[in-house]
């Protein structure tokens, strides 16, 4: 086999690799087009009760942290601050517009190990659990300046407590 031969095939065998990953990102965008992010402004009046760097991990359905969602505006890693809010959580990621989950829409918080491509320390992540319409998902951030367990414990603090008290003790994604 001669060089050019074999450039050839390695030119076409990424080409096939590429059309694949495309594929499935389009097929994944196609299935998930029903859920979108909830842009959003923070509501005038609500008391910001904590600002945190965060690394954005991942959205994926809900107890399954190695399913990702693509869902614009949330279907990638990026640097992001998280201000948590007595009216709910504002995510500001990196080249995104600000995405506000009202705590209405938050089903409960709490710490994990695992998600889509990150695995961390024990209880390194939070797992914020949300909906958008009629979907549960799971938002994995990853603190940086502070520890998870003070961004999980200024979220828990919003939530009304029947739901905080109904928050997973057993975090999810921790089995590696």
């Amino acid at each position: 086999m001669t060089r050019e031969v074999a450039l050839g095939l390695v030119v076409v065998l990424a080409l096939v690799l590429v059309g694949l990953g495309v594929w499935a990102w389009t097929s994944r965008t196609r299935r998930d087009r029903g859920l979108t992010a909830p842009v959003g402004e923070i509501p005038d009046g609500a008391v910001v009760a904590g600002s945190f760097d965060a690394f954005y991990v991942a959205t994926t359905a809900h107890d399954e942290p190695l399913e990702r969602l693509a869902i614009r505006g949330l279907g990638f890693r990026s640097r992001a601050t998280i201000t948590v809010t007595s009216a709910g959580v504002a995510l500001d990621l990196t080249g995104q517009r600000r995405m506000f989950v009202p705590v209405s829409a938050i089903a409960g918080v709490d710490l994990a190990t695992v998600a889509i491509d990150r695995v961390v320390e024990p209880g390194g992540l939070v797992r914020l659990a949300w909906r958008i319409g009629e979907a549960t998902v799971d938002t994995f951030l990853r603190a940086q300046d502070a520890h998870a367990r003070t961004l999980e414990g200024a979220i828990a603090e919003i939530l009304p407590r029947t739901l905080e008290s109904s928050t997973p003790t057993t975090p999810t994604g921790t089995d590696v």
